[in-house]
């Protein structure tokens, strides 16, 4: 559509919220604000057209402010108990170091209220000077003003959300299918490290089926939106809608999620069992290859590489291998260090303690690319042995968490 035919009908721009919903309370707790043309008789979605870059930015900013006029004025004799959503394109906002936008809210917000107010930035998309950016941020924040970044996925720079330090991170699982949930899990995995790390909340957008409810809900979903729960429109929603049936969905994924932890939980133990009965039945070191070779046909049914190391993480044996169904010994692994692996002191100072095995979470094997489990144990004073679990029995027994 022409800028002009936008421009030129901004009285038929017409304003909707979509409500979003908190995982702790299972009600509204606030509305992310959109605009739309009736044009045509068509409805007509504004949200690209800031970010269009053919267009003027003084016009792109006059579409905003228009949205943002409407939303706040139609907001303003409205209950206080929720936040409201702005998105706007951080490149126009910048113009003027946010000092048209901020004119608006304060004109129908006062100011022991702008807590409610989450600015809907993505850092991505920005084009300008990021320091510019972080300062006009900062700036909001000092009033109360919350921050969400937005559209966050595998373009994000990790570093610039860190420096703004927004209060909500939000991620869109639109497309999120059974196909895509194990590619993107590392994704979502690494997005919810980040929040804890900077104290923001997770904000799950998109949510169209159950499925995807339930999947935000796992990955640490403070809040949600989409049009599973509800649709965006030009009205506000009871806050308790929703209540008894998120509250009901909500104790299915919990009693789904106990179950498989428990099931995880005992089928890891039986293995830790298993594991400990047979490296305590043959009493292997460093010094003796044989005695590993005879371990390692032992756990055949479980690993496909095992080796040992002293608490500094220096390995004192050779690797054995199973490669084409025979185990191999690999002497070239003697010496080297696995101290710089993530939680490799840790697992020793904790074994040490302990006095027993400890499991290792899921991750990719270098050498062989598939998912594995690493299983360790104190074999003596000061040595450990390291059993590395193949993915085929992992996946046969359903214990990848």
């Amino acid at each position: 559509m022409d800028a002009i035919d936008v421009l030129t009908n901004l009285d038929n721009v017409k304003v909707y919220f979509q409500p979003i919903f908190s995982a702790d309370e299972h009600v509204v707790v606030a509305y992310e604000v959109s605009g739309k043309l009736l044009y045509d008789d068509k409805l007509l979605d504004l949200n690209s057209f800031a970010y269009d870059e053919e267009v003027p930015e003084e016009y792109r900013n006059d579409v905003e402010h228009k949205i943002l006029h409407i939303a706040l004025g139609e907001l303003v004799n409205q209950p206080k108990n929720f936040d409201i959503y702005l998105p706007c394109n951080a490149n126009l906002l910048v113009l003027d170091y946010g000092e048209s936008f901020f004119e608006i809210i304060k004109h129908y917000i006062p100011e022991e209220e702008l807590s409610r107010v989450v600015l809907v930035i993505s850092e991505h998309d920005f084009k300008g000077d990021f320091h510019q950016l972080n300062n006009v941020v900062r700036y909001f924040k000092t009033y109360g003003i919350k921050i969400a970044i937005n559209q966050l996925g595998s373009e994000s720079h990790l570093d610039y959300i860190q420096m703004l330090a927004p209060n909500i991170l939000k991620v869109n699982i639109e497309q999120l299918s059974y196909e895509s949930w194990g590619v993107q899990n590392d994704l979502f995995t690494s997005l919810s490290s980040l929040a804890r790390k900077i104290g923001a909340n997770m904000l799950f957008e998109g949510i169209d089926t159950v499925h995807q409810l339930q999947f935000a809900w796992k990955n640490s979903g403070r809040y949600y939106q989409g049009k599973y729960l509800a649709e965006a429109s030009t009205g506000l929603i009871p806050r308790n809608q929703l209540k008894k049936s998120f509250k009901d969905r909500c104790r299915q994924f919990i009693a789904t999620e106990k179950r498989i932890l428990e099931e995880n939980f005992n089928a890891l133990k039986e293995l830790q069992n298993k594991l400990e009965k047979k490296v305590q039945a043959i009493k292997s070191s460093s010094e003796d290859v044989n005695q590993l070779l005879q371990l390692a046909e032992e756990l055949g049914e479980y690993s496909f590489r095992l080796y040992i190391c002293d608490e500094e993480g220096f390995q004192t044996s050779p690797n054995i291998v199973r490669i084409d169904s025979q185990w191999r010994i690999q002497e070239e692994a003697i010496n080297k260090n696995w101290s710089w692996r993530p939680y490799f002191l840790k697992t020793i100072i904790k074994m040490r303690n302990d006095q027993s095995g400890v499991f290792s979470d899921v991750y990719s094997d270098i050498e062989t690319g598939e998912m594995t489990r690493t299983f360790s144990v104190p074999i003596n004073n000061s040595e450990y042995i390291f059993i590395d679990i193949s993915y085929d029995y992992l996946f046969k027994k359903n214990i990848f968490r």
